[in-house]
């Protein structure tokens, strides 16, 4: 994942982009993007996907290929953690590999205490279930402490973030849409 702000300025240059350009296609502020291309700020997956549609590339485009996944069924072996470049947030893809599919379902592990300072919002929808630990989800304003074995389901359009407050980390199981990966 650390090659992620290189392939982005590349990407940015082969084009033929300025800056200011790319800022107008993906609705990121060209001191953010300069930040990303040197590698001095984290990523977010928004943000990210925001900047792979500006390319017409796939998101998973900036990332190594999963292996061996097969049409319907995923090998625990073929579920590897990954990082947004920048993020303390691991993921593992659960998907399977077909062409109609909807469903982004990952595993999502938050480090003890990691807060986020900024609220998402993007098309779709968002399912999250508590596998272990308490995540504090704050959605259009409102704050949920959801808990092991509790859920939490909402239109990805209204502003929102979460943390762990925890001293120990959490794991969510999310299924989300449009697919991401």
């Amino acid at each position: 994942m650390d090659h992620i702000h290189e392939e982005i300025k590349r990407l940015r240059l082969d084009r033929k982009l300025t800056l200011k350009e790319l800022s107008e296609k993906t609705n990121l502020s060209t001191g953010f993007l300069s930040m990303i291309e040197r590698g001095s700020s984290s990523l977010t997956i928004t943000s990210l996907k925001k900047i792979a549609d500006a390319f017409d590339v796939d998101i998973s485009y900036f990332f190594d290929k999963p292996i061996n996944h097969t049409k319907f069924y995923v090998k625990k072996s073929d579920q590897k953690k990954f990082r947004i470049e920048g993020s303390e947030t691991a993921y593992v893809r659960l998907s399977g590999n077909f062409s109609s599919r909807a469903l982004e379902p990952l595993v999502v592990t938050l480090q003890p205490k990691q807060q986020k300072d900024y609220d998402y919002s993007h098309a779709g929808e968002e399912f999250y279930y508590v596998l272990k630990g308490l995540v504090r989800f704050n959605v259009d304003g409102e704050e949920f402490d959801v808990a092991e074995g509790e859920s939490i389901h909402f239109p990805s359009q209204i502003p929102h973030d979460y943390e762990n407050p925890l001293e120990e980390e959490s794991i969510l199981l999310c299924v989300l849409t449009p697919i991401l990966f």
